[in-house]
């Protein structure tokens, strides 16, 4: 993050500076020595800013040293914003004074003769003002430039190489493993029996975020037999909160019934969810379950029982407490495991190797089965570190990540993160940015291509590379995001081109923690 803001402030200075000259606004006099120092202490941090931000995680003291850096450059950041709007302004002064001039005579002398005498002394005391607060900000940043010395940073230096465009793979939809837990599954959504007298089995699938639980129910939910044996199947994303009308809402569309209602009335949902499930076999899947709340799960339960005996509902979610809930003192739940070694290596080979010469894989096997021992069988994990370990073409870069100091943190929760961190701290700083932009969205939000990338360009966050403009920097941005997995569920025209997608939950979450420490 202090990579990425110090990447745009020096783009905020080098703009100012040429606006001034452009526009021959002397808003801020002699202050061209404290900007040239200004430039040489960040681009001083800056090539040291790789190593500080992977061993922030470890090493508490330079997490300190990265936070007033963070906190200067915040700062520098409204100090440069405050210089830019200054500027605006007295340029529309000056085009104001040029336009009542031209009106009339008398109007040119009542409003000049006033006008430059307040308009200078206000221009006084800004250029003395922001001058200072420039000058004061460069003596901080001056001691903490002088203070990395201390930690014996290494020198990194990002290469400029082309970011390779997204391509059409089989991959995106390919599993590995959950061959047993799948026939098990499908086992328990083909047996006729229901749970303690109710037509309608609830089957809940449990486990941590990023395991596969959506991917299990997905291959249950197109296996050939289970779309024979019910009428109708219906997928709902469910998420936090849970919105019981827009749950119903989307159940509705799922029945496919004529006359559907048009109402906001639960009430009213709810009985023609009833009233169209008589007789009907069907499969519910509620992906995402959060709520905890019996009363919302009941009422909204209810009305489902009212299908033919051998309906089902599956129900994922990351929190056994809502399994219990939603099946009560029943047994018919699936508690899914990581994926095996073998099985992760895999699908981490399939994403990072299976595109290259067998000589070129062959001699990066043994590092990336070690690196893989790393995922502790988390799916979103291989799947996240096979997309950063697609870019790398060198055994030392593959030697880099295998010995990140990232693995080293103990708690539970950078245990997921990990291969996140990693694919994160891969990223150029213009990129991140855009990235931990993406955490405003709800989880489970459809985002939209084209808008995802004119939120960026609101934000100033794209600028022009050689001859492509901002929205083409922008594609390429999110191509690269998608190339490392941090998006998924693609929705593509008929050319196979992507124009919307989700986030992962994990990734989500990870974001926000990211977000919040930096």
């Amino acid at each position: 993050m202090a990579e990425a803001l110090i990447s745009v402030l020096l783009e905020q200075l080098a703009s100012i500076i040429q606006k001034q000259v452009e526009q021959e606004v002397t808003l801020v006099v002699g202050v061209e020595k404290e900007v040239a120092k200004l430039s040489h202490n960040f681009k001083a941090i800056q090539v040291v800013l790789e190593d500080a931000e992977e061993r922030q995680v470890k090493e508490l003291n330079v997490k300190y040293w990265l936070d007033s850096l963070k906190d200067v450059s915040y700062e520098m950041d409204d100090v440069l914003d405050e210089w830019s709007t200054e500027i605006l302004k007295q340029q529309i002064q000056k085009q104001e004074a040029g336009n009542a001039g031209s009106t009339s005579t008398t109007k040119k002398v009542c409003f000049c003769i006033p006008a430059p005498l307040f308009c200078f002394g206000r221009q006084v005391v800004l250029r003395h003002d922001i001058a200072v607060k420039i000058k004061v900000l460069n003596e901080r940043l001056a001691l903490i430039a002088s203070e990395r010395q201390n930690y014996n940073f290494q020198y990194m230096k990002r290469g400029t190489e082309q970011i390779e465009r997204q391509k059409s793979s089989s991959f995106i939809d390919k599993t590995f493993g959950r061959v047993d837990e799948k026939e098990v599954l499908v086992k328990k959504l083909l047996h006729e029996s229901g749970q303690g007298g109710a037509t309608c089995l609830v089957i809940p699938i449990i486990g941590m975020g990023g395991i596969g639980k959506t991917t299990l129910a997905q291959l249950v939910y197109n296996d050939e037999k289970v779309q024979a044996h019910f009428d109708n199947r219906i997928w709902v994303c469910v998420s936090d909160p849970f919105d019981e009308i827009k749950i119903a809402k989307a159940i509705i569309d799922g029945l496919k019934k004529k006359n559907s209602p048009a109402s906001n009335e639960l009430q009213i949902l709810l009985q023609f969810i009833h009233e169209s499930v008589k007789g009907m076999k069907f499969l519910l899947v509620l992906d995402d379950v959060w709520n905890q709340d019996y009363l919302k799960w009941e009422q909204l339960k209810l009305p489902l029982q009212n299908g033919a005996v051998g309906s089902r509902i599956l129900v994922t979610t990351r929190k056994e407490e809502v399994a219990r809930m939603v099946v009560g003192a029943s047994t018919d739940m699936v508690n899914l495991e990581v994926l095996s070694e073998e099985n992760c290596w895999e699908l981490f080979y399939h994403i990072a190797l299976a595109d290259r010469k067998k000589n070129e894989s062959k001699g990066l096997e043994f590092i990336g089965k070690e690196i893989v021992k790393k995922c502790k069988g988390l799916p979103l994990a291989a799947k996240a570190l096979g997309g950063l370990m697609r870019c790398k073409k060198t055994r030392k870069e593959w030697e880099d990540v295998l010995n990140s100091k990232i693995w080293e943190v103990d708690e539970d929760e950078e245990q997921v993160f990990q291969p996140l961190l990693l694919s994160y701290y891969d990223l150029a700083p213009t990129i991140k940015r855009c990235l931990l932009y993406c955490v405003i969205f709800p989880k489970d939000y459809n985002i939209f291509k084209v808008e995802l990338i004119e939120f960026w360009m609101s934000q100033n966050y794209l600028n022009s590379i050689g001859n492509k403009e901002k929205e083409a920097v922008g594609e390429m941005y999110f191509d690269n995001l998608v190339m490392r997995s941090f998006f998924q569920e693609f929705e593509k025209d008929n050319l196979g081109n992507i124009w919307g997608c989700k986030m992962h939950d994990v990734v989500h979450d990870f974001l926000r923690v990211v977000t919040i420490r930096e």
